[in-house]
């Protein structure tokens, strides 16, 4: 998919409608915390649940999504179920393209325990149609980054611990 076809809305709103429990993290959380920096894809960290499984998977088969591959432009296809995405290891991270663009799916992001552990401090925003959000506390993308430790994560940490900073210490 190109840049141009990224339409994190629509994501979120086909995870709404096929009501998946989710939380938004990576540069799409640190965007809605008050980062500049930009992202062209959507992560997310799924609950492990056999039904939100189920429920994951036909939100996935509503996006078309497909396993996104360097020399498959469009993607290859995939098993879309929850019997397929249960048995992904745990620490898995399944890269998608979607007619909405780029989705990533991290069971249990770098550094944490996955869902249940960035649920208990991650943030609710409202969605453009109105639904809630939750979001990845600012905190929790940092420890993220920091313990995925990829070039691109070194490079946001010093940005994303300024804006941490100038959030903790309040309005002047």
């Amino acid at each position: 998919m190109a840049e141009a076809d990224f339409d994190p809305a629509r994501m979120i709103e086909a995870l709404h409608e096929a009501g998946v429990r989710f939380v938004l993290i990576g540069a799409m959380a640190a965007v809605l915390h008050g980062d500049a920096g930009t992202t062209f894809d959507l992560d997310v960290a799924p609950a492990r649940e056999p039904d939100n499984l189920a429920r994951l998977a036909a939100a996935l088969r509503a996006l078309d999504a497909r396993i996104r591959a360097a020399d498959a432009p469009g993607g290859l296809a995939f098993e879309r179920s929850a019997e397929f995405l249960a048995n992904l290891p745990e620490d898995s991270i399944l890269n998608l393209t979607t007619r909405s663009g780029d989705l990533d799916l991290a069971f249990r992001p770098s550094g944490t325990q996955g869902f249940a552990d960035l649920m208990r401090s991650a943030v609710e925003v409202e969605a453009a149609d109105g639904a809630p959000v939750f979001v990845a506390s600012l905190a929790d993308v940092i420890r993220s980054k920091e313990a995925a430790g990829r070039e691109k994560d070194r490079l946001a940490l010093p940005r994303l611990r300024r804006l941490r900073d100038r959030l903790s210490a309040g309005p002047r």
